[in-house]
């Protein structure tokens, strides 16, 4: 090879290096840009919310009627059935508490958009093709877990709660449930977020995957201890009945395994990538 084409094939690679770096150079900005635009997307976001709140709290008795149901279902037909507040305020305040709730999952789409609009300009274009999928998802197997619990879990929950109660008779009182709308709400949304949140388990090992904090070897050899720590954190998140105990950890080991073939499948793809660059 003459040296004409190897300065050739060199000034080829330098061009087609800084047209790569040009990608995340071009759209590199000072710090004070950087704050500013942090800025406005956080006010975006809680714009976003505090709209979400005085909407939400217009249709609070809806949302509340929704949130009850499972155990309304249950005590249907049985008269006298009732939540109780014993707190002046504890009414007002679990409404607001409910109009937070609904804003939360109203506009987390909103929320994630900004955050994916502040990170998105650092990436190369197929970072951002690759995170995208993942963005997308999140909403999907957070409403895929509160789906399970509110569906599935509350009304066995409740009815394993509700069999405590007993008659009263000579000598002995009588055991009826009648429970606080605050503490049973806040019992409810808990829950839904824990499921929620525990249903992102996937999206989290596979994005460490890519990062490569995490491997398939690595997550099948720490099967055993993700089995104890899983039930243990559904210890923690759920009430102390073994129904949503097992309930959680179940689906989540499920999704696990699931995380395990999706980082193997994560790490084929970037040893084809890489053996491409190659």
């Amino acid at each position: 090879m003459s040296q004409e084409q190897i300065e050739l094939n060199s000034e080829a690679e330098d061009e087609s290096k800084t047209a790569a770096d040009d990608e995340v150079e071009s759209e590199k900005m000072p710090l004070i840009q950087h704050l500013v635009e942090l800025r406005n997307r956080l006010l975006w976001s809680i714009g976003a919310l505090v709209i979400g709140f005085v909407l939400c709290y217009l249709v609070a008795e809806e949302i509340y009627t929704f949130l009850v149901q499972p155990l309304a279902d249950l005590m249907e037909g049985q008269p006298g059935r009732r939540l109780i507040y014993t707190g002046l305020h504890e009414a007002f305040f679990t409404y607001l508490k409910v109009a937070f709730f609904g804003s939360v999952c109203l506009t987390f789409p909103i929320v994630a958009g900004q955050l994916w609009a502040f990170v998105a300009p650092g990436l190369y274009k197929h970072e951002r093709r690759a995170f995208l999928p993942f963005l997308m998802a999140t909403p999907v197997l957070f409403l895929m877990g509160a789906s399970l619990v509110y569906y599935l879990i509350f009304p066995l929950a409740w009815k394993f709660f509700i069999s405590f109660e007993q008659a009263g008779g000579a000598g002995t009182l009588a055991i009826v449930m009648e429970p606080k709308v605050n503490e049973y709400l806040s019992l409810v949304m808990k829950l839904i977020f824990a499921f929620g949140l525990s249903f992102q388990l996937p999206v989290v090992l596979m994005l460490m995957a890519r990062a490569g904090m995490v491997s398939s070897k690595g997550l099948a050899a720490k099967r055993k201890y993700a089995v104890v720590v899983t039930f243990a954190a559904a210890a923690l998140l759920t009430p102390p009945d073994v129904i949503s105990q097992i309930g959680l950890g179940i689906p989540i080991l499920l999704l696990y395994e699931i995380s395990i073939l999706g980082t193997k499948i994560v790490e084929k793809k970037r040893a084809e990538r890489e053996a491409a660059e190659d």
